[in-house]
């Protein structure tokens, strides 16, 4: 720490040496002396009153800085402000998937790769929402893809003329939550949530050419109810970890559903943050007579941008 040493103003030590003076004058009256003590307290106070700014961090002869007050020290103003936030991620979810699909007792297997996903992947949008107000939460998870894809089937059977077929397939998720932040340090989040997950899984095979009359389509809806945390903690000045997951269904629909997800992302801009990371998300969902039983994971990449 830098001290300044800042000279007494004229005037102050004028009245020092005058009230020196006066009390050494034994022969003055009572009323003198008592002029003089108080001309004295005066010129010592305003002295310690100036060591005191030159001695401030900071101070200098055309801008002296006072110490800050007791009180305000005592009481920071708190860093949250109380009122609206908003942010927004927008992310792409390179996922890979396998399970079983059954009807009737009997189940088949299935897998595909995200890269055989991605080859028939036709349109998809993924993002979230995630709105707060004080320590209460509001985050917002969507999905939305369209897969399509054309196979040529082998040599038609007798009556059966239908040379292709083609497979569409549209996933809409839904996943709205609320919570409260448990945990609202510098840096360290703690958010404990609930919520519910709307999924929407539609189908369509068709053939060409298509005489018989033999397409299918169908689609199932469902809600689970969800019980979930999220954690953020700053690893460096402009690197944070984020780490989330739920868990739900216990048979209210499906049997069993959870997720968990982790990222880590860096800040270029106090309003923009790249982040990377990894998903993983099951269900099993057995509506009378049939059962789906899936799990998809992959690889996350995308940004979050604070609009409020």
């Amino acid at each position: 720490m830098k001290i300044t040493h800042k000279k007494l103003p004229f005037a102050a030590f004028a009245c020092v040496l005058v009230a020196t003076g006066v009390q050494a004058q034994t022969s003055q009256s009572g009323d003198q002396q008592t002029v003089a003590t108080n001309i004295g307290e005066a010129a010592v106070t305003g002295a310690a009153i100036e060591t005191r700014i030159a001695m401030s961090p900071g101070a200098s002869a055309g801008n002296p800085i006072p110490f800050p007050d007791n009180a305000a020290a005592k009481n920071p103003v708190p860093s949250d402000d109380g009122g609206w936030h908003l942010a927004v991620s927008p992310y792409l979810w390179l996922a890979g998937t396998h399970g079983t699909v059954g009807v009737l007792g009997r189940e088949a297997s299935f897998k595909a790769s995200a890269s055989d996903l991605l080859s028939s992947f036709r349109f998809g949008l993924m993002g979230v929402v995630d709105a707060r107000h004080g320590r209460w939460v509001m985050p917002t998870d969507l999905i939305w893809i369209r897969l399509k894809d054309d196979k040529a089937l082998p040599i038609p059977f007798p009556n059966f003329p239908e040379k292709t077929a083609t497979v569409k397939i549209q996933e809409f998720i839904l996943t709205p939550k609320v919570g409260y932040r448990m945990v609202d340090l510098e840096k360290l989040k703690f958010d404990g949530l609930v919520g519910f997950r709307y999924w929407h899984m539609g189908q369509n095979l068709t053939f060409t050419p298509s005489k018989l009359g033999v397409d299918v389509s169908g689609s199932q809806n469902w809600v689970d109810p969800l019980v979930g945390a999220r954690m953020e903690a700053m690893l460096a000045p402009k690197v944070e970890a984020t780490i989330a997951g739920d868990v739900g269904g216990g048979g209210v629909q499906s049997q069993l559903a959870y997720q968990i997800a982790g990222a880590l992302g860096y800040r270029i801009k106090p309003k923009l943050t790249l982040q990377a990371g990894y998903r993983y998300m099951f269900f099993d969902y057995r509506p009378g007579g049939s059962s789906i039983s899936i799990a998809m994971s992959g690889i996350m990449v995308g940004a979050t941008i604070k609009l409020k």
